[in-house]
């Protein structure tokens, strides 16, 4: 999908504007003799954006506004490096809650509702981007965030919330916790509101089926905005996505070619409007694609697929590439396994080779020893890696209130 005319001409403002501050884009592109943007040609020969520019420009060296427009800043965990911060203007707050409004009416929430926000608050984009588009929607927002489970369960029984908030790790925890205590009945949930990391279908069924709710998948990242910049519709067939305030293009993650419509790759984001942090090209490391044609729904909005994973997941074992949904897809295929696993690598010096570990939960039906021995046949037919495989009771691994890690590299890299 090629930038429109509009989005050209809002590009090519971004830039001008960047170009006249001393952030570190700005600095960046006048070095580069970079002034502006006229047809799709002058866009894709503008550089990509990357985390690393705004670990390097840590802490504020990409804020493009002076001090007294900053009304906000976010970060990210900063759990691998440097954290990022993003700093915001009173527009980009309110276009952040405009959109996140516009994904919970996509979504079919309405006034009426009453969200149950679990997402963390605080630096994080996460519970305070729900709460806004919850106010600028008008419907009633329960800002409880994460964790304290039993408190959880009470607002959400005693003020009869009809949304839940959170991330699928989170949401799964509630709904086991929901299912063990007999309380379907005494919930009043009809739709959930899934974000920040990407989830299989046997965890959406799961979750689905135990709390008897409908499943939106809700999209966006720290740098640009947060959560709240594309969702999925009722017919369930991709995420609608706010293309008068982004641009998104699918490129190849390796040559960094943009790929034709359909075709999947790394999504690219580009921000139209934003004033605070303006990002062009931004390297999401999310896999996806562009989905050709219209939504039978109706929404003019373009849409994504769902994220299939991210290009920096990838691991490598016995000289095979590898990454965690390829695993989780081969699981989810295994009768009686849960969505819950773990992957754990290390390197045995008496052999010289790695080690690859899969622990994987399953239902008390079907017979362990069995189910392993599926895992790593199926391991070894359709990824050429033979794991050692650990089948554990449902309920066994650890459950986050956030999101969870699945891989556990322990070779010194």
């Amino acid at each position: 999908m090629k930038p429109s005319k509009t989005q050209l001409g809002q590009i090519d403002a971004q830039i001008k504007r960047l170009i006249k501050t001393d952030s570190y884009y700005g600095k960046l592109y006048r070095d580069m003799g970079i002034s502006g943007v006229n047809t799709t040609e002058d866009f894709e020969k503008l550089p990509f954006s990357s985390k690393a520019d705004l670990r390097n420009a840590y802490p504020l060296g990409i804020q493009a506004i002076p001090d007294e427009e900053v009304v906000r800043i976010h970060s990210s965990s900063g759990t691998t490096g440097k954290p990022v911060i993003i700093p915001y203007s009173a527009k980009d707050v309110d276009d952040w809650a405009i959109m996140f409004a516009r994904c919970y009416e996509t979504a079919g929430i309405t006034p009426n509702d009453r969200l149950q926000i679990t997402p963390g608050y605080g630096l994080w984009t996460a519970g305070i981007g729900f709460q806004a588009g919850a106010e600028k929607l008008g419907a009633m927002a329960i800002p409880m965030g994460p964790g304290n489970t039993e408190k959880q369960l009470q607002m959400m029984v005693d003020l009869k919330a009809t949304v839940l908030c959170a991330t699928s790790s989170y949401a799964l925890l509630l709904a086991e916790e929901i299912d063990k205590r007999g309380m379907k009945g005494d919930i009043h949930l009809k739709k959930g509101v899934i974000g920040s990391e990407r989830w299989s279908e046997k965890k959406r069924e799961y979750i689905r089926e135990k709390l008897g709710i409908e499943l939106y998948d809700i999209y966006g990242l720290t740098e640009i905005y947060g959560p709240g910049i594309g969702i999925n519709c009722d017919k369930q067939d991709g995420m609608h996505y706010w293309d008068d305030f982004i641009y998104i293009e699918i490129i190849d993650p390796v040559t960094g070619k943009p790929v034709k419509d359909g075709e999947e790759g790394e999504i690219v984001i580009t921000t139209l409007v934003k004033e605070g942090a303006p990002l062009i090209r931004f390297r999401t490391h999310d896999l996806s694609r562009i989905i050709p044609g219209e939504c039978p729904c109706g929404c003019s909005h373009p849409r994504l697929d769902i994220i299939r994973g991210r290009s920096d997941d990838m691991f490598k074992v016995h000289g095979v590439n590898m990454f965690p949904s390829q695993v989780e897809e081969l699981l989810g295929q295994i009768d009686g396994v849960s969505s819950e696993y773990n992957i754990n690598i290390a390197h045995d010096e008496e052999t010289g080779r790695d080690v690859i570990l899969i622990t994987a939960e399953a239902e008390g039906r079907v017979n362990f020893e069995r189910t392993a021995r599926h895992i790593k046949e199926a391991m070894k037919s359709k990824m050429s890696v033979t794991p050692r495989v650990t089948v554990v009771p449902v309920g066994t691994l650890p459950r986050s209130e956030k999101k969870t890690q699945r891989v556990f590299d322990h070779r010194e890299l």
